[in-house]
């Protein structure tokens, strides 16, 4: 289950600052069968999404012949990244707040929603810190970790929740670190270098970590989008791979990876 972030959480920090960013080639484990008359697409992706985005693209390609290369970051780095550089296909943040602030800078086209993003409370493999609740991360000696805000979709999410339930100001004072990628979080909990974080519930590692489910009264659920990029130049493969990501064989892979697709009764009062 989950046998590639497990692998990640093996490995040390330190190599956690490879998830910040960077063009990768589809990273499943049967090579994608591409076709070098086709044109590659470059596709912007939370690294929160990583695991089945990585499928999605494999399967893709295998399909159609169009190879996809990925960057994956921070959903704030991804977009200065595509303001900067004006190159690239495909946007797809973490939050469609931050597919928003593309839309009006003029970087992108239509949104289409994929699936939700749901915050819970991870902590280390039998909880040594006996956290209970969000309350409880602001206990005395409690070491925590967070994303990066604004730079994370996860850290900007959480410094909302916190304001919400009243905790932020006191939960900062017990911070450890604030990561820049939500995969990084995932290393700080397993390795017991922090007590408590919150992470989405699609990343939760059982054999690392054990996690505490926020109410929905207190949570903030995120729907993550996608859409191709105004700068596209080749904007009829790249409709076409976002098309196949919300199609029910992309969404039955995200499923495959703990996700709950667009839409769904239990998050029907979720607004993007």
């Amino acid at each position: 289950m989950k046998a590639h972030l497990l692998l990640i959480l093996t490995l040390l920090v330190a190599a956690s600052a490879a998830f910040a960013c960077g063009c990768t080639g589809t990273t499943a484990d049967t090579p994608a069968v591409s076709d070098t008359t086709k044109p590659e697409l470059l596709v912007y992706c939370g690294a929160g999404m990583r695991e089945p985005m990585d499928e999605i693209a494999m399967t893709f390609t295998n399909e159609t012949g169009i190879p996809i290369n990925f960057v994956f970051g921070g959903s704030n780095t991804l977009l200065t990244q595509m303001e900067l550089t004006e190159m690239g296909d495909v946007y797809m943040p973490g939050a469609t707040a931050y597919f928003d602030a593309a839309h009006e800078k003029g970087l992108v086209e239509e949104e289409h929603l994929v699936v939700y993003h749901v915050p819970i409370i991870a902590v280390p493999k039998g909880n040594p810190a006996g956290i209970t609740c969000l309350e409880d991360m602001t206990k005395p000696g409690v070491r925590v970790a967070l994303g990066e805000n604004p730079g994370t979709a996860i850290g900007q999410l959480t410094n909302k929740l916190l304001e919400k339930n009243d905790l932020l100001e006191d939960v900062e004072k017990n911070l450890v670190t604030r990561s820049g990628t939500v995969n990084e979080l995932l290393v700080y909990i397993s390795m017991e270098q922090a007590d408590v974080g919150i992470i989405w519930e699609d990343l939760y590692v059982p054999e690392k970590m054990d996690i505490i489910y926020i109410p929905n009264t207190n949570n903030l659920v995120k729907i993550v989008p996608i859409g191709v990029l105004t700068s596209s130049e080749h904007p009829d493969e790249a409709h076409q791979f976002n098309a196949f990501v919300i199609s029910d064989e992309g969404k039955e892979i995200f499923t495959k990876h703990g996700f709950v697709t667009y839409p769904s009764d239990t998050y029907a009062d979720v607004e993007p």
